[in-house]
């Protein structure tokens, strides 16, 4: 039986079309190279605007996962015998846009912020997500079986980021940040506020019963949009094996969260 890639091949007729399909692959390749700049120009501003470290750090590690990236990206038109060039990627421009929006448009040192940018973030890499995986099947079609490699890794990385953010936010930023919108005046909202960031520090990353109790409220959901893999069937707080816990206040111990410590997480963001 003739396999997916052959199947693909003959719908496509390939053999006939060689020389055009590789033009779309070098064209959407060098719009991939421009993205990646794009994006890796916009994070340290994502990072810097970001409220909680568990947020800023996130941009910061995909920053590096960025970079990493455009060399793939470099080897394979290295690989193809071409000089690494770019195309004017109009969707990562207004991807980018969005992200500058939400700065712009939400309170500095507000939980809003950090959902608003872990959407943000999360929009660039459901954009990743489709290019990649559609460079990826050009690649194999095309027999670049080493581009396809080095695309593959981007994938997947662009991938766990993705389920990372989605994680992020439904442990505890969505609900509290629903949490800072319900409040009256802003008097309450920055009590609250300060409220927070008391629980963070104490370690309660991910856990919403004891604010559930306080609050009757349950976690929001506003971020986690459908190419997350087996995040919904599992929820963070079930996630005993990644955890150690603590026998007596069932909540995650001082070596593995990272919320522990003299350091207040949301110490260092704009406002603070």
């Amino acid at each position: 039986m003739a396999s997916f890639t052959e199947q693909l091949a003959n719908f496509f007729g390939t053999k006939g079309t060689d020389t055009s399909l590789r033009e779309l692959f070098i064209s959407e390749l060098k719009g991939m190279y421009y993205a990646e700049k794009q994006i890796a120009d916009a994070l340290p501003e994502m990072a810097e605007a970001a409220t909680t470290d568990v947020v800023r750090e996130a941009f910061q590690q995909h920053l590096g996962e960025t970079r990493n990236q455009i060399n793939r990206l470099e080897q394979i038109f290295q690989q193809l015998g071409l000089e690494a060039d770019e195309k004017t990627c109009n969707a990562a421009d207004g991807l980018v846009d969005d992200g500058n929006v939400v700065i712009s448009e939400t309170d500095s040192g507000s939980l809003t912020r950090d959902a608003g940018l872990i959407i943000a973030g999360q929009k660039v890499e459901h954009h990743e997500i489709a290019a990649y995986g559609s460079l990826h099947s050009l690649a194999r079609l095309l027999g670049y079986h080493e581009a396809a490699r080095l695309i593959e890794e981007s994938l997947e990385e662009e991938k766990n980021t993705d389920r990372k953010l989605t994680e992020v936010a439904e442990s505890f930023i969505n609900e509290r940040a629903k949490m800072e919108s319900d409040s009256d005046d802003d008097t309450d909202r920055d009590g609250l506020r300060n409220q927070m960031r008391d629980t963070v520090r104490e370690g309660d990353y991910g856990q919403t019963n004891r604010w559930q109790q306080q609050t009757g409220t349950s976690r929001s959901g506003i971020t986690g949009s459908g190419t997350e893999e087996n995040v919904g069937a599992e929820t963070w707080q079930n996630r005993d094996e990644n955890r150690e816990w603590d026998n007596d206040t069932d909540r995650p111990s001082s070596t593995s969260n990272p919320y522990r410590g003299t350091t207040d997480p949301t110490a260092g963001g704009p406002g603070f």
